[in-house]
C-alpha cells in the first residue's frame, strides 16, 4: 500500500436545496457546480453573486482603522514643514510592494520622501537601531514603517530620542507591549473599529495611501494584488474585493517594472492570476531578499525608466536562479542528515544561507511529513533558521516552553525563526523528541487536505472546470477546490530536466484525463498501481487555441500490496533504506551480483523464514518453481514487493540444449578427454559454438550422470559411462522448471504477475 501524504478529509456534503439547485441550472450552471457551492456554504443565489462581484464601493473605509487620521495629519505636517520622510518597509514581496505603494502615494502629495528596506543578514527583520541612526543622521524627520514595527519597541525608543517621531503600519501579530510609536495603524489593533482585520502589509499601507490622497488610488491595486497574494494572507472579504479589482488592474498596468516582470516570468498578462503571483512573481520578489539587498526591487516596481525596468526585471529574475539551485543543494545537503528516528527534524550545518532556510525545511517536511527546523551555524557559534510544522503540532507553542535555548524566538503554529547556540542544538532535539512522547502527539498523518468531492469521469467536464473559476482567486481560506479520482494509468512518461515531473493520463469507463504532477517524480512506480486514487485540482491546458481539463496533481494512495516492476533495471545497487525490507535470493551465486553493502543484507530462501515480520520483500532473483514466490506473498504481510528477478544463467533466455547440441559436447570430450575448464571454457564455447552458460549447464549435467569427473576445475571423461538420458538429471529437470518459471515471471506483463501473486 501507499499512505497518502497528506491527511485527506472529505469536506461535509449536506443535501442541497432543489430551489437552490434549480436556479443555479436556471442560471445556465451544472448540478456538479451547484452542489459544490452548496458544500461550500453558499446556500442562496444572492450569496453566490456577491462572490462574484469585484466592486471599490465595498472597500471599507481607511478611518475605520485604528491611528489613521492621527497617521494623516502628522504626514501631512511634515509634507507642509518640508520634513524629510523615509518609508521603512521589509524585504519580502509584501514589504516591498508596501513599501512602492508609500513611496508613490507621498510622492503625489509632494513630500520630500525616501525608502530603505533592512538587508536580513545585516539588519535582521524589523527596525533596526543602527539603520534607524544612520538615516536620521542624514536628515530624516518622521519614519513611516510598513509591513512592519509592532515589534521594534528598542529601535523605536531610540527614534523618539532623538525627536523623530515614528508612524507604524502593520499587520503582524501584535505583541503584549506595543512601541511606543506616534501612532500605531493597525487593522486588529483593539482600539480600532475596523471591520477586517486580515489585511497583508500592502492592504494596510493601500488604506494610508487611501486616507491620505481622499480617494482609491486605482493604479496601485496592482502593487497591493500582489502582496496580498504573496503573503498567504486571508483570502476572504475584503482581500477578496482588492486582488479581485487588482487582477483586471494588471491585465491594465503601465508600470514598467511589473510589465517587464512578467515578461521575464514567462506569464502572459492577459492571464495573470493569483497563481502566477504566487509562483512567478512573488518567488522573484521574495528571492532578493533571501539572497542580499531588496532595495532594487523597490525600484524595480516604481521606476519610469523603460531601461532601468529592464536591467532590475532580468537581475531579479537571475538572482531568483540563483535562489532556486542555492535551495535544491541545501535541501539534498539537509535530507543527507534527517534521522529518522528523530520525532521533530533539526538539521544544522555550517555555511548554509539563512535566507532560503524556511523552503528548506518546508521541502524536508513535504519530503519526510516530519515537523522540520533547519538551521545556519555561523563562524561565531550562532545558529539561526526556519522551522515548518503540520496541523498536529503547534510548533510555536511546543519552542515556546523552550525559550530557555534561544537567543531569538518567534512565529506561529506552523513556521518559526529562532536564534540559538549551536552547543544548545542536541538539547533541543532531546527536548523535542521528548515532548511529542509526553504530549502522546499524533504526527503520523501529516497536514489535512481538505476534498471537495469525489469525482466520476463523466462529470469532469471543460463547462465545469470553466465554472471553477467563478470561486477564485484561491487562497488561505478559499482553497481551491481538491476533487478525488479513480481510474487506471495510461500513457505514463517522467518529464523535466532531471525528470522530477510525471505526465499521464488516467482512464476512465468511456473516458479519460490527462495528469501533470510537479515533483512526483521520484514516485512513478508507485503511482501506476492498481486500486491507486488520486487528489488534484482541475485546470484547463490550452494549446494552439484547443482547450482540454488537466488534472493537476497534489496526492495520491493507493489500497493492498503494491508489487512494483524492477525487471530489466539494473538498480539493485540502490539499496532501499527501510529496516523492515527482506532482500530476497534463491540462488547463492547470485549474491555475488550485488554490492558488497547489499550482500550482507541478502538472505538466502528458507521455508523457515518468518515472512511475516517484513513489510517489504525485494526479490533479487528467480525462483525455479515460480510457485515459490506466491508462496511467500501469501505467508508474509508485505506492503511493498520489488520484483529484480534476475536470472544468472538465464535459463529462458538460453533454453535447453538439443540433443545435438549434448551428442557435439560428448564426442568434443572423446576426443578431449581432460581439459582445464577454468582457463579453456571460452574456447570450448567458441569452437563448439554454445553459449557459455549453456555449456557450464551441459558440464553441470555430464558431472551428475557421471558422464565426466571434475577435480579442482579439471574436467575429465569418465571410461565407459553408464548409458542414461539427460532427462535422468535433477539439474536438467531443475532447469526445465527454471525455464518455465523465468518465462512466467519476466515475459509477462507486471498487471498479469501482480494479480497472479494475489491469487
Amino acid at each position: 500500500m501507499k499512505k497518502s501524504s497528506f491527511d485527506w478529509q472529505m469536506r461535509v456534503a449536506s443535501p442541497m436545496d432543489d430551489a437552490f439547485k434549480a436556479e443555479l441550472i436556471k442560471q445556465g450552471y451544472s448540478e456538479t457546480f451547484a452542489e459544490l457551492l452548496w458544500n461550500r456554504n453558499i446556500h442562496t443565489a444572492e450569496e453566490f453573486s456577491q462572490l462574484l462581484q469585484a466592486n471599490i464601493d465595498e472597500l471599507h473605509d481607511p478611518f475605520l482603522m485604528h491611528d489613521m487620521d492621527k497617521a494623516v495629519d502628522r504626514i501631512q505636517m511634515a509634507i507642509m514643514e518640508g520634513q524629510a520622510i523615509l518609508v521603512y518597509g521589509d524585504y519580502d514581496a509584501d514589504g516591498i510592494t508596501s513599501t512602492s505603494i508609500m513611496l508613490e502615494t507621498l510622492e503625489m502629495i509632494g513630500a520630500d520622501v525616501h525608502y530603505s528596506l533592512p538587508n536580513r543578514f545585516i539588519h535582521g527583520y524589523g527596525p533596526n537601531t543602527e539603520l534607524f541612526a544612520e538615516k536620521i543622521n542624514e536628515g530624516i524627520q518622521l519614519i513611516i514603517t510598513v509591513d512592519n514595527g509592532v515589534a521594534g519597541n528598542e529601535a523605536i525608543d531610540f527614534a523618539n530620542s532623538q525627536g523623530v517621531d515614528v508612524i507604524v503600519t502593520d499587520h503582524h501579530e501584535l505583541p503584549p507591549v506595543l512601541p511606543d510609536a506616534y501612532c500605531i495603524v493597525h487593522p486588529r489593533h483593539p482600539e480600532g473599529n475596523y471591520p477586517f482585520g486580515e489585511l497583508a502589509g500592502a492592504g494596510v499601507a493601500f488604506k494610508l495611501a487611501t486616507a491620505l490622497l481622499e480617494e482609491v488610488p486605482l493604479e496601485m491595486l496592482d502593487l497591493v494584488t500582489i502582496g496580498t497574494v504573496a503573503d498567504l494572507v486571508s483570502m476572504t472579504g475584503e482581500n477578496r474585493n482588492l486582488v479581485k479589482l487588482g487582477l483586471q488592474a494588471i491585465k491594465q498596468t503601465q508600470r514598467l517594472g511589473l510589465l517587464e516582470l512578467l515578461k521575464v516570468s514567462g506569464v502572459d498578462l492577459q492571464k495573470v492570476d493569483e497563481t502566477s503571483i504566487g509562483f512567478s512573481l512573488g518567488p522573484r520578489l521574495n528571492a532578493i531578499g533571501r539572497l542580499g539587498d531588496p532595495n532594487p526591487a523597490v525600484e524595480l516596481m516604481t521606476t519610469f525608466d523603460e531601461g532601468v525596468a529592464h536591467d532590475l526585471a532580468g537581475k531579479l529574475d537571475q538572482i531568483n536562479n540563483e535562489r532556486k539551485q542555492i535551495v535544491q543543494d541545501t535541501t539534498a545537503e539537509a535530507t543527507a542528515l534527517v534521522n529518522p528516528e528523530d520525532a521533530i527534524h533539526l538539521i544544522a550545518a555550517e555555511g548554509w544561507n539563512p535566507g532560503v532556510l524556511g523552503i528548506v525545511a518546508g521541502n524536508i517536511l513535504k519530503q519526510t511529513g516530519k515537523p522540520t527546523i533547519i538551521l545556519s551555524i555561523d563562524s561565531k557559534g550562532v545558529a539561526k533558521g526556519s522551522g515548518r510544522s503540520i496541523e498536529a503540532l503547534d510548533l510555536f507553542g511546543m519552542l515556546n516552553t523552550m525559550r530557555s535555548e534561544f537567543t531569538h524566538f518567534g512565529g506561529h503554529a506552523a513556521a518559526v525563526g529562532l536564534t540559538m547556540p549551536a552547543e544548545n542544538i542536541p538539547v533541543l532535539q532531546k527536548m523535542m523528541n521528548e515532548y511529542i512522547i509526553k504530549e502522546a502527539i499524533d504526527l503520523s498523518k501529516g497536514s489535512t487536505l481538505l476534498i471537495d468531492e469525489a469525482l466520476d469521469f463523466s462529470e469532469i467536464t471543460l463547462k465545469f472546470t470553466e465554472e471553477l473559476k467563478k470561486l477564485a482567486p484561491f487562497g488561505t481560506d478559499n482553497p481551491a477546490p481538491h476533487f478525488l479520482v479513480k481510474g487506471s494509468v495510461d500513457f505514463f512518461k517522467r518529464i523535466g530536466s532531471d525528470q522530477q515531473h510525471v505526465k499521464f493520463s488516467l482512464q476512465g469507463a468511456d473516458s479519460q484525463l490527462d495528469v501533470i504532477g510537479f515533483g512526483f517524480g521520484a514516485e512513478s512506480e508507485e503511482i501506476q498501481q492498481p486500486e491507486t486514487q488520486f487528489v488534484g485540482d482541475l485546470e484547463i491546458n490550452e494549446w494552439n487555441g484547443q482547450k482540454k481539463v488537466q488534472f493537476r496533481l497534489l496526492d495520491f494512495a493507493s489500497s493492498g500490496t503494491q508489487v512494483i516492476d524492477r525487471r530489466a533495471k539494473h538498480t539493485w545497487t540502490q539499496k532501499i533504506e527501510d529496516e523492515n525490507a527482506l532482500y530476497l535470493a534463491f540462488k547463492k551465486p547470485s549474491q555475488r551480483l550485488f554490492t558488497n553493502e547489499l550482500q550482507r543484507s541478502i538472505m538466502l530462501y528458507d521455508k523457515e523464514i518468518d515472512w511475516s515480520a517484513y513489510e517489504q520483500l525485494i526479490v533479487l532473483d528467480c525462483p525455479n518453481q515460480k510457485e515459490l514466490l506466491q508462496e511467500i506473498v501469501a505467508l508474509g504481510n508485505f506492503q511493498r514487493i520489488y520484483l529484480f528477478l534476475y536470472s544468472p544463467d538465464e535459463a529462458y533466455l538460453n533454453g535447453l540444449p538439443k540433443r545435438e547440441q549434448f551428442a557435439k559436447l560428448y564426442q568434443f570430450f572423446l576426443k578431449q578427454p581432460r581439459v582445464d575448464i577454468r582457463y579453456k571454457l571460452k574456447n570450448v564455447s567458441n569452437y563448439l559454438r554454445i553459449p557459455e552458460k549453456l555449456l557450464v549447464f551441459m558440464i553441470h549435467v555430464f558431472s551428475e550422470l557421471k558422464f565426466v569427473t571434475i577435480n579442482d576445475g579439471v574436467l575429465q571423461m569418465v571410461d565407459s559411462p553408464q548409458n542414461r538420458a539427460f532427462e535422468e538429471s535433477k539439474i536438467y529437470q531443475e532447469r526445465m522448471s527454471q525455464i518455465d518459471s523465468e518465462e512466467f515471471l519476466l515475459m509477462n506483463d507486471i498487471q498479469t504477475i501482480r494479480n497472479w501473486l494475489k491469487g
